[in-house]
């Protein structure tokens, strides 16, 4: 078990860093509280509202490229609208999402989360994303939601010399309440050019009428993408929008989209901008049936463009989220430092705490595909869900124990399918651990399932995990709330079932494993304030250097620099007393394997050294990802390939975390002529 109660020094800064200290019994850290706004949630209704099935992306048009290849072209905005996520008998919601700007003769839908971007393997997607979090006057709309302008973030209010800078500060200030700067990521794309991967500084701000003098408008990076653009594809960027291209040259998989402003991730996807982004063709979706080894039949239809209405779908889409609310519906979201530990200043600059961040925050609620605990009617027939856990801080685990004879099968993750299905029934107590951002594909046998309502439950924790077992290391989330996922509600089916049994699957098998040409010893680490004690005050990452451990910031210079087409292992040594999800950008990994870290042993300042034997991969972790769950005091090696010259990043996926440090650049092949420094 695990404490924050050891620490030790390490370099001439004097930097505190939490190590674990193993000790007996009960696992005991600070951790968020779980109380939100002023709506309780144990007075919300469940299970009135119908699951919302998230509808394909219209189209704007497509367009041929050189040699005939055919080019789909979206036009995606952010705008601020209202949205029923509590049941109805309570006020709207105010939230962000995205839509379609243009649409072909088909309507345009605005929802948080969004509309399912479909995918063909090899067939180019272009996306305009535009910022119009603006008025109906062409004014500016500020932030649903407080900003800490203490960290290191976009900051527009520092204009082109001081944007994407950790400001330089006399007094503490407020909550940031200028115009919002947003840049989209779509995450688990591959082979994508550094200018359309979403990096944290290419961000923009709407085209508003009245954006205040000396404002930056756009993201130290923005400019030199908008010069690469044009040249690779003949897209001029503007005002208030950028232009994508994904060659989804990939695995056919389930990635999704969301916001990846700097310093200002957690903010901007709780208000909404997420969606699944799905890839579909290809060798790598042929699936077949061992019995006849011909195509399988996997449970379907699944939403295309040009739906009827009333179509009943059997793949679906589904991202779980935690929110809490005000009694006024509006979004709650916590304002200040003591809602986490109670510290109610001096904040920065007179101490290193900062003023409006939570190193955790946990929603006392769960919002499915952008309603609260929905229900979804399904037959006695087999289902494919891919779902999502798009929350901010909390790991999931998904518990099917309370829907009687239900058979659960994994098929697939982030980076496509599995090597083969997974019985979760059979081999996993009908449970799945989820982490933010984490995907599974997942098949679910209702055939011998009774009639009527029956819930998927949550048994991950109410504060940040750390490993273990429910009710044995830590308490399962709260029964009455966040315990609770959806309802199904069971419907009898006459007629026999035309999906393949998943035991009769044949998956399509990964690409093998490649050489090595070399390994990283990578640090997770958290500094902890001078002043309060017990308090983080950022969560980090950096390398060893001759066993020496060296945390690194935003700002520090790359020092993960593969070659294009090396094959590295990267091994993340966890020093925390939390698990973090680590997610890299551009490319997939295999998960190689785990080992204990042996921290009694390790002097201050040193990266401990392995004890014990190694762990393998999950079974559900086995063919390629693009999170990954570093647990406390472990090494996690994963294994990556890197094909495409640029400047990406990788982070921890916890989002307060990832806005407050934990995010490095890294840069695959050389400097690039002209790029930013």
């Amino acid at each position: 078990m695990f404490t924050r109660r050891q620490f030790f020094t390490i370099g001439a800064g004097g930097t505190t860093l939490l190590l674990l200290d193993r000790v007996g019994g009960s696992v005991r850290t600070a951790c968020a509280a779980i109380p939100g706004g002023t709506l309780d949630p144990l007075g919300v209704d469940k299970y009135v509202t119908p699951l919302l099935v998230p509808p394909a992306m219209p189209r704007a048009g497509e367009i041929t490229l050189h040699g005939g290849r055919f080019t789909d072209c979206y036009e995606i905005a952010v705008r601020q609208f209202a949205q029923q996520i509590l049941p109805p008998s309570y006020p709207a919601t105010t939230v962000w999402g995205y839509g379609p700007k243009v649409a072909q003769g088909e309507p345009r839908i605005f929802h948080a989360p969004s509309l399912t971007i479909e995918a063909e393997y090899e067939r180019p997607v272009r996306i305009k994303w535009i910022n119009e979090l603006v008025d109906a006057g062409g004014n500016y709309l500020p932030h649903l939601l407080p900003v800490d302008q203490t960290l290191h973030w976009a900051n527009p209010p520092g204009g082109t010399a001081g944007r994407d800078m950790r400001p330089e500060l006399e007094e503490t200030p407020g909550p940031y309440t200028g115009p919002v700067p947003i840049v989209t990521h779509v995450h688990g794309a591959v082979r994508v050019g550094d200018e359309s991967d979403g990096y944290p500084e290419a961000w923009y701000l709407p085209a508003a009428a009245n954006i205040p003098p000396g404002f930056a408008t756009r993201g130290t990076w923005y400019d030199f993408f908008a010069a690469k653009a044009l040249a690779k594809f003949g897209v001029t960027w503007g005002p208030g929008f950028a232009i994508a291209q994904y060659p989804n040259a990939g695995r056919a998989s389930t990635e999704w989209y969301h916001d990846h402003t700097l310093g200002m991730t957690r903010a901007n996807v709780y208000a909404g901008p997420a969606g699944f982004y799905l890839v579909r063709g290809g060798q790598s979706d042929l699936v077949l049936d061992a019995r006849t080894h011909r195509p399988a039949v996997l449970p379907g239809p699944a939403p295309s463009r040009g739906d009827a209405p009333d179509i009943h779908y059997r793949e679906i889409p589904i991202a779980i989220q935690d929110r809490s609310f005000n009694s006024d519906g509006s979004l709650f979201y916590p304002g200040t430092r003591a809602f986490f530990d109670g510290v109610t200043g001096p904040f920065i600059p007179q101490t290193d705490v900062p003023p409006l961040w939570n190193p955790e925050f946990f929603g006392n609620m769960i919002m499915v595909n952008g309603t609260t605990w929905p229900f979804l009617a399904v037959k006695q027939r087999r289902y494919r869900f891919r779902f999502l856990n798009g929350c901010q801080s909390r790991f999931l685990i998904l518990d099917f124990n309370r829907i009687p004879a239900v058979e659960v099968w994994m098929i697939g993750n982030e980076g496509g399918f599995l090597d083969s299905p997974v019985n979760l029934t059979a081999t996993n107590g009908n449970r799945l651990l989820m982490a933010p951002a984490e995907r599974a594909d997942l098949i679910v046998d209702f055939g011998r399932v009774p009639k009527g309502r029956h819930i998927l439950a949550n048994v991950g924790p109410d504060e940040p995990f750390r490993g273990g077992a429910p009710g044995v290391d830590f308490d399962p989330a709260d029964a009455a709330s966040t315990g609770q996922i959806m309802a199904f509600d069971v419907m009898h089916a006459p007629g026999c079932d035309h999906s393949t049994p998943p035991r009769f699957l044949l998956l399509p098998p990964a690409p093998p494993p490649l050489r090595e040409d070399r390994a990283r010893a990578l640090v997770l680490g958290e500094v902890m304030s001078a002043r309060f004690p017990d308090a983080p005050v950022a969560a980090m990452l950096g390398r060893s250097r001759d066993g020496e451990v060296e945390l690194l910031t935003w700002e520090d210079d790359v020092t993960e620099n593969p070659q294009v087409g090396d094959t590295e292992v990267w091994e993340l040594h966890n020093l925390t007393g939390d698990a973090h999800p680590i997610h890299i950008h551009e490319t997939l990994f295999e998960v190689v394997n785990r080992k204990a870290l042996d921290i009694e042993a390790s002097p201050g300042g040193q990266l401990p050294p392995l004890v014990g034997a190694a762990r393998p991969p999950e079974p559900w972790e086995t063919g390629y990802k693009d999170t990954v769950i570093a647990y406390p005091g472990e090494v996690t090696r994963i294994r990556a390939r890197f094909a495409t010259a640029g400047q990406y990043v990788w982070h921890c996926h916890i989002l307060e975390h990832e806005d407050n440090e934990m995010m490095r650049a890294y840069r695959i092949g050389p400097v690039q002529r002209g790029q930013p420094t």
